[in-house]
């Protein structure tokens, strides 16, 4: 995944809301949003990379939530472990935020952000394996660590609240989105599918040719010469009841036939949960 704008605590009525794009190669087997367990009965609600056995954004009926993006690395090899593990590592486990940590080891992964929640303990962290003042450098010995609190962030593939065009651009989406109850989901569509690349002189600099990041500074990519693009856009949104929470999870799948043919994003999704 590599845009994720979310929002924890910032309105009683709705206390979670997450809008999300997921870039990824064509050829990358997924299966899209759906319910399925680990090897030891955890249900997970979320699609699934198809390679690795993975995911990017997952949740589990008993209110753990994690989602992941990569950071852009101007040269990368194969790690060792898939940084999809991590997301299911978190929803299977009972751990909290330090424990899990302490199993991490930093290296073994390519550049990844992770945040990591517990709804219920009203608990968020993001963790990562670059350092946020340089995160399109190679180190990845350190795991670093930050507590959220209440309020609205963006994640992209530099580090949590990189100020990035398309990052700005889905935080003010997801803000407006809580300003219109009636109307919420919007301002997430627009923002999410949108592919207009932003001028040169606002493009980011990690070190990838000048093309590319041109072509990854929408929030909506559109690669079909290098076969890659936006596969999934998802939102979760879970709304305050009189008893529990309701979650709602919705996922539009972007199949690559429709991309490369220039034609507009596709089949959607939905799953729900009560927390």
């Amino acid at each position: 995944m590599c845009l994720i704008a979310f929002a924890l605590h910032a309105d009683p009525a709705r206390p979670l809301l997450i809008a999300a794009n997921r870039d990824e190669f064509f050829d990358r087997p997924t299966a899209p949003l759906h319910r399925w367990k680990l090897h030891d009965g955890t249900e997970v609600v979320g699609g699934r990379d198809l390679r690795d056995g993975g995911t990017w954004l997952g949740l589990s009926p008993q209110g753990r939530l994690a989602m992941l993006t990569n950071v852009r690395q101007p040269l990368g090899g194969a790690a060792r472990r898939s940084r999809g593990e991590l997301v299911t590592r978190w929803l299977q486990g009972q751990l909290d935020a330090d424990r899990f940590a302490a199993g991490i080891a930093p290296a073994d992964y390519g550049g990844f952000n992770l945040v990591v929640g517990d709804f219920h303990a009203r608990a968020w962290h993001w963790l990562g394996n670059r350092d946020p003042a340089v995160p399109h450098g190679s180190g990845a010995d350190v795991l670093h660590r930050r507590a959220l609190g209440d309020g609205l962030y963006g994640l992209s593939n530099a580090s949590l609240d990189t100020p990035w065009p398309k990052t700005r651009q889905l935080k003010a989406a997801l803000g407006e989105a809580l300003r219109s109850p009636s109307d919420w989901l919007t301002p997430l569509s627009r923002a999410l599918t949108d592919s207009q690349p932003v001028p040169h002189e606002a493009l980011p600099h990690t070190g990838v040719p000048d093309d590319w990041e041109r072509a990854l500074s929408s929030p909506f990519v559109r690669m079909a010469d290098r076969a890659y693009g936006t596969r999934t856009s998802q939102v979760v949104s879970v709304q305050a009841l009189e008893q529990g929470f309701a979650v709602t999870v919705q996922e539009w799948t972007h199949d690559p036939a429709r991309l490369a043919a220039g034609l507009q994003p596709g089949q959607g999704r939905c799953e729900t949960l009560v927390w």
